[in-house]
This record gives C-alpha cells, sequence and structure tokens, in this order.
C-alpha cells in the first residue's frame, strides 16, 4: 500500500521527540539516552530520513535577533477559489518572504498567512505591496500578535 503510514516503535518515537527538540544532538548522546547503541540509531535515523519520517533539518533562527519580531496573522479572502485561482495565489503566496506560513482555511474566509516583519511600518508595506497585491485577493483582515506564548518549531 504506497500511501501507508511508516510503523512506528518506542524507540523511533523516542529519537523522533529528542530530534524534534534538540536537532543537533550527536548519535551517540541519543543512542545512550534512548538505550540503544550508535549503530541501531543510525540506521534508524537514516530509515525514518528515507521514509519521509525527518522531513529535514535545520536551523532555529532567533527571530528578534534577526530583525523580524513583528508577528501579524493576515485572513486573505479571493474573489474567485476556483482551482486555477487557487494555484495562482499559492504560487505567488509562497515567493513572499515575509509569508512565513500559509493555510488554506475552511471558513469565512481563504488563506491564513502568519507574515514576520520588522515593525508594523514595515508590515504596513508588505501587506499593501505584496499581500494585496497577491491574484485574486479581494480583501484582507490583520490580527497583530503581542506575544507568543507558545510556537512548535
Amino acid at each position: 500500500m504506497p500511501n501507508s503510514l511508516p510503523v512506528l516503535d518506542r524507540f523511533d518515537r523516542a529519537i523522533l521527540s529528542i530530534l524534534a527538540a534538540e536537532g543537533r544532538i550527536p548519535a551517540v548522546e541519543l543512542a545512550r539516552r534512548i538505550g540503544l547503541s550508535k549503530s541501531p540509531v543510525q540506521a534508524r535515523m537514516k530509515r525514518l530520513e528515507e521514509e519521509g519520517v525527518i522531513a529535514g533539518y535545520r536551523a532555529i533562527l532567533d527571530p528578534v535577533k534577526m530583525g523580524v519580531a513583528h508577528v501579524a496573522f493576515v485572513e486573505v479572502r479571493l474573489s474567485d477559489t476556483r482551482e486555477a485561482a487557487l494555484r495562482a495565489f499559492n504560487k505567488a503566496a509562497i515567493a513572499v518572504p515575509e509569508v512565513e506560513q500559509c493555510h488554506m482555511i475552511a471558513s469565512r474566509f481563504d488563506y491564513l498567512l502568519k507574515v514576520r516583519t520588522a515593525d508594523i511600518s514595515d508590515y504596513r508595506r508588505v501587506l499593501a505591496e505584496r499581500i494585496s497585491a497577491l491574484p485574486y485577493v479581494a480583501s484582507t483582515s490583520t490580527y497583530v500578535a503581542m506575544e507568543a506564548v507558545k510556537e512548535a518549531l
């Protein structure tokens, strides 16, 4: 069955949990913490990567130090929701560097965007020049985040 989910045992889940929190942990330390030797842990990691369970590794950047601490969530309503319009919007939204996340939503609006900018002035420019100019955008509503209470990275 091509679309079946991989079978994950308790060791796989422990590896994934630790890697999600501490991606750069040495294999020897990972093995020690889950109670296996280094070779089986490395083989499991390779299998999890090949199966696509581990999609990749990345550095987690500090948005304050990167100068993009301002977060806004933007509801976007489209003027057309046929498949071609959705594809055009998706492609264009992906190309906007300030759009950190873009989700199609089943609601009174069509998309929810998470946008990171330097400040409210920068956000206003991005909204006017980039987001509002995306294909088929009929209207937007903005919610400015005052504090991130929890962010899974």
